[in-house]
């Protein structure tokens, strides 16, 4: 008979079989339907929207419908609900009979990329058919939320900063205003007094550029209160002081005192620092997690470039608010986040305010589209870069592309006298015209001079004599001398440039008609300012505008240029001054003036014609662009001069 222990021991084994599996199975249960479980569906559904897959009660026991949790989710989020929060369970939950806890990271994704993160607590209940369930209350969301609240996003716009003359001084600084209105209840005469104003308002000199609009002044003034202001412009108070008398006692004109921050002079420099303006649309939809309605937004020039430099980095904070009596949400003064905003970085230039505003005055009676450049000789500096007529308009100082006419006789020279093919007193005829391949060329009014020495013919700019020469400088000659001037090169100032383009390889007309800066030949005034200053110098150097951020690839400095040669070529642009087209400039005060003048035509009628001017005095270096000038005699010099007698001495 066998003994009877081993199937008790047998039984035994299988009852901790059952008791283990049934542990086993309790701790499975624990993983898959524990209160992780619910925790990362609630999660999951807070982001989609969707929380059917959770239960829920509120802090009394009372079953919450998920929709209904969804939906005040959502509007919990106020203006944040278009960008739900990333959600993150830390850990596992802490369990307490039938309660548990988790904590869950929030970290919203704010404008400008700003990152709000806290950790929330997640209270759950385990339900009679053993499920956990969510309590829910608004401030699972953020801790100091109720029913009701919203959360709604401020904007705080830091402190613009300022771009900087060559002194470090701000270029733009608040500055006196004068704010001219109308009261509608003592305007007795409206067409009378808009005729008024219009006439005084283009009696401004300089002109307003575009005129003041007053077409709808009538309808706005009908449709004001009658003791309102409703202004009509904002003057400066230099061009408020001109047309005071006339406006001063017109029936209904009232006038408020304010600052602004404004350059020196309305068109200073207007093309190259650009303008600071409330965001546009196009600003809007570009850039909308940048701009909102309001922004001061910087367009065109420097201002436009490093936008995002000047203008820091907005303060942003998070505020909950409530609807009020008619619905409309209103602040409950409590901030929950914030950002403080972060100031501009100032913009260093090279800009000179008593050179710039001599340059400004110099074309502001010019009517035709022009330009003035002037540098610092001793280290390229942009001392002033003006654009005329008026305060508007692209900045062809530094971007135009147009021939340079009889001033790219100074690179011509500079080649012929490198390669030994002339010299300051040898003789080079100059004849009335001069034909390569069947094209005549002809000196300005037919002159002649003769048989004269070849500094005679550059201070007369003599067009025959250098066209029969251009042979001598070669298929590339023009272009390399142009080159060893900074032409053609790759320069970083901060704005675009075009620095020019040289022909070359070209045939003999070509050649010829490059040799008095006709041809494929191209330059903006920047460049040949550039390289007057190169000659003046004896080197190459980049011209600069912006110190600070400093430039990331300027042009490397050029190697010294051939000393007889640029001594030449000075005492031939001294000529120029003295005995030669440019005599207008031969008494202006200070260091003696070096200049080319140029007169470049366009298109195939050569009555069609730019006009030019080139040089320097002491340590500046200036080049004068008038599109579709004429004779640079007529239009180009006389800006030139202008220029000179404006600048501190």
């Amino acid at each position: 008979m066998r003994p009877s222990y081993p199937r008790r021991h047998g039984r035994s084994l299988a009852a901790l079989a059952a008791i283990l599996l049934a542990a086993g199975g309790l701790t499975a249960c624990s993983d898959s339907d524990g209160p992780e479980r619910s925790v990362d569906a609630f999660l999951a559904g807070w982001r989609s929207g969707d929380l059917q897959a959770v239960g829920f009660v509120d802090p009394t026991g009372a079953k919450v419908p998920a929709a209904a949790v969804a939906r005040e989710i959502k509007e919990l989020s106020g203006e944040l609900a278009a960008t739900p929060p990333a959600l993150t369970r830390r850990g596992e939950s802490k369990i307490t009979a039938d309660t548990a806890t988790a904590t869950v990271k929030v970290e919203w994704t704010l404008p400008g990329d700003t990152r709000w993160a806290y950790d929330r607590t997640v209270r759950m209940t385990r339900g009679g058919d053993d499920q956990w369930q969510v309590i829910w209350e608004p401030k699972v969301v953020q801790e100091q939320l109720t029913r009701g609240d919203r959360l709604g996003l401020r904007r705080q716009t830091g402190p613009r900063a300022a771009v900087l003359d060559d002194a470090g001084q701000p270029i733009v600084a608040p500055r006196p205003v004068v704010r001219v209105g109308v009261q509608p209840s003592e305007a007795t005469d409206v067409p009378g007094l808009v005729r008024k104003l219009d006439a005084a308002f283009r009696a401004i000199r300089p002109a307003i550029t575009p005129p003041v609009d007053l077409s709808g002044l009538p309808k706005r003034l009908a449709d004001a209160d009658p003791g309102a202001f409703v202004e009509v412009v904002t003057l400066r108070e230099e061009a408020y002081r001109q047309i005071k008398p006339r406006i001063y006692d017109l029936p209904g004109t009232k006038f408020r005192a304010d600052k602004l921050d404004l350059a020196p002079t309305r068109e200073f420099a207007r093309a190259v620092l650009g303008s600071v303006d409330p965001a546009q649309a196009d600003d809007l939809t570009g850039h909308p997690d940048r701009y909102v309605a309001g922004d001061l937004v910087g367009h065109g020039g420097l201002q436009g470039r490093y936008d995002e430099r000047l203008r820091g980095t907005p303060g942003l904070s998070v505020v909950i608010e409530r609807p009020g009596p008619d619905g409309t949400l209103v602040p409950t003064g409590t901030e929950v986040f914030r950002r403080d905003p972060q100031p501009g970085a100032p913009l260093k230039t090279t800009l000179d305010v008593a050179t710039q505003n001599a340059a400004d005055a110099a074309l502001r009676g010019e009517r035709r589209r022009s330009a003035l450049v002037a540098l610092r000789i001793s280290d390229g500096a942009v001392l002033a870069a003006a654009n005329g007529p008026g305060a508007a308009g692209e900045n062809l100082a530094f971007t135009a592309q147009v021939p340079p006419g009889s001033t790219f006789k100074m690179v011509s020279a500079l080649g012929l006298l490198d390669r030994g093919a002339v010299t300051l007193d040898g003789r080079v005829d100059c004849p009335k015209t001069f034909t390569v391949d069947g094209r005549p060329f002809k000196n300005s009014d037919n002159f002649v001079l003769g048989s004269v020495p070849f500094r005679t013919d550059f201070a007369k700019s003599c067009n025959t004599a250098f066209t029969a020469l251009a042979p001598k400088l070669g298929a590339d000659g023009l272009a390399v001398t142009g080159r060893s001037l900074g032409l053609e090169a790759q320069w970083d100032v901060g704005l675009d440039t075009f620095t020019g383009k040289v022909s070359a390889n070209g045939g003999a007309t070509e050649q010829a008609a490059a040799a008095i800066g006709q041809g494929t030949t191209l330059v903006s005034p920047l460049a040949m300012a550039s390289a007057t200053a190169a000659v003046a110098r004896g080197r190459f150097e980049q011209p600069k505008l912006v110190l600070d951020p400093a430039p990331a690839q300027p042009a490397a400095p050029g190697q010294p240029l051939k000393a007889e040669s640029v001594e030449a070529v000075k005492t031939m642009m001294r000529e120029v001054v003295t005995a030669g087209t440019g005599t207008a400039l031969k008494d202006v005060p200070g260091d003696p003036v070096h200049g080319k003048t140029g007169t470049a035509e366009y298109d195939n009628n050569p009555a069609h014609t730019h006009a030019w001017f080139v040089g320097w005095q002491g340590d500046v270096a200036f080049a004068v662009f008038v599109e579709q000038g004429g004779a640079s005699t007529a239009t180009a010099v006389p800006i030139a001069e202008r220029f000179l007698r404006a600048l501190p001495h």
